[in-house]
């Protein structure tokens, strides 16, 4: 499910990282995606089996032009929706590291069956 998000998210010519990955002495990009994969639940069982796999995720992007990351994160949510992605809502703020670099996230859901 990660690859689906990343391969969704490519396609906006950002870099992706999954939250935390970036090295302290490395610079941050002018603009890019992060994403953290909070969990992956199995659901509907049956027979105690699961027959589905719920998959959540926190997506974040961050830029030095804040006008933008508001603009991609209704984008990439437009784009995720269309590959069967669950985005409710219009996102929440994040903090930056940087303080060069505001970010804004949204929750994303996946489910497997």
């Amino acid at each position: 499910m990660k690859d689906l998000l990343i391969e969704t998210l490519m396609s906006f010519g950002y870099p992706i990282y999954q939250q935390g990955t970036l090295a302290e002495t490395e610079l941050y990009p002018e603009s890019f995606f992060t994403f953290l994969n909070n969990d992956s639940d199995d659901d509907s069982f049956y027979d105690n089996e699961p027959h589905r796999t719920i998959w959540e995720f926190d997506l974040m992007f961050y830029s030095i032009d804040p006008v933008l990351v508001n603009e991609m994160l209704i984008r990439a949510k437009e784009k995720l929706k269309e590959k069967g992605f669950i985005v409710s809502g219009e996102g929440y703020d994040v903090k930056s590291d940087e303080p060069s670099h505001t970010g804004r996230g949204i929750n994303v859901l996946k489910n497997r069956i």
